[in-house]
């Protein structure tokens, strides 16, 4: 029995399936199955049942979840331990949600890093709004950055306000958009299949069905298809402002927009959360901070960003 495979059983138990496991931990499919399968001969137990709805814990899978949980945090806490000891960079997970992690984590963790003299190692991952609070609890990040999130029974987590913004609707100036915005197409960055994501909250306020959103790689591209007419995209009115200065885009009214969203931060409680996380923490509520996440500059895709997960659990 390893780390790595009581890692990969917490998530699939966690996120409810082997793909968004995989896809936390930024390996293949079969590596998170093979890990499941030589911790269930381990045990001589199945753990984890797959059903129609999704993953059924076994009742040996109840019971080990809470201590794997526990085994995959302080395995966390020994490989920072070992890294503060030799004096390696501390290390520093950001997992964000699609509409951050365009413009805005990149340029805030540059800004982070250097305030603290380069002597963290930051990366950031983007992740779906359902699986922050996983990432978060099972130290996979150390910090999310996105809408409130509370934690499973037993996985307290710490959320607060640091950002307050307002959602739009944008569409090209030479297009009309009349009638229900049920009937619009919609073009749309990965939020827009993300349930959770304040994205999500306004398709739904407005009606909208799944067959009418078309969802691109990032906001940039799902904004420059709007800006060619065809269809309406959502956006964060700052981070948009660009474009509607040059006239490319324009805010196109709904009864439910402007839609005043905040962002959280959030980690483990106090008692629990790493050094570098109450660095962070503190850094987001400076002046510098909210320069950065007013007007982030160009920012870097999301393709570009490295996985908020400690590969050394896996390895």
């Amino acid at each position: 029995m390893t780390l790595g495979q009581l890692n990969a059983f917490v998530l699939v138990a966690r996120l409810g399936s082997v793909t968004d496991a995989a896809k936390a931990l930024g390996v293949s499919e079969p590596a998170v199955s093979q890990a499941l399968a030589a911790l269930r001969q381990h045990h001589g137990d199945k753990l984890l049942i797959k059903r129609s709805g999704g993953m059924t814990l076994t009742a040996g899978g109840s019971r080990l979840l809470p201590i794997a949980s526990q085994m995959v945090a302080l395995g966390a806490e020994a490989d920072a331990a070992v890294r503060q000891a030799n004096g390696v960079a501390a290390r520093l997970q950001l997992a964000v949600t699609s509409e951050i992690a365009e413009f805005v984590a990149n340029p805030l963790l540059e800004a982070f890093t250097r305030r603290s003299g380069n002597s963290i190692d930051a990366s950031a991952g983007l992740a779906r709004t359902s699986e922050l609070p996983v990432l978060v609890a099972n130290r996979l990040a150390d910090v999310a950055l996105g809408p409130s999130l509370t934690g499973d029974p037993g996985q307290d987590l710490d959320s607060v306000p640091i950002f307050r913004a307002s959602l739009v609707v944008v569409g090209s100036p030479h297009c009309r958009h009349q009638g229900s915005p049920a009937h619009w197409p919609w073009l749309l960055d990965p939020a827009g299949a993300d349930a959770g994501s304040d994205t999500g909250r306004l398709l739904r306020r407005l009606g909208v069905p799944d067959d009418a959103i078309q969802v691109f790689p990032n906001q940039t591209a799902a904004w420059s298809a709007a800006a060619s007419g065809g269809g309406v995209s959502v956006a964060l009115e700052h981070l948009v402002a660009p474009q509607l200065r040059r006239h490319e885009l324009t805010v196109v009214p709904t009864r439910h927009t402007p839609m005043s969203v905040c962002w959280f931060v959030t980690t483990l409680p106090t008692d629990r959360r790493t050094g570098v996380a109450n660095s962070l923490r503190h850094f987001l509520s400076t002046p510098a901070a909210m320069h950065v996440m007013r007007a982030p500059g160009s920012g870097v895709p999301p393709s570009r960003f490295r996985p908020p997960v400690y590969v050394t659990i896996w390895s």
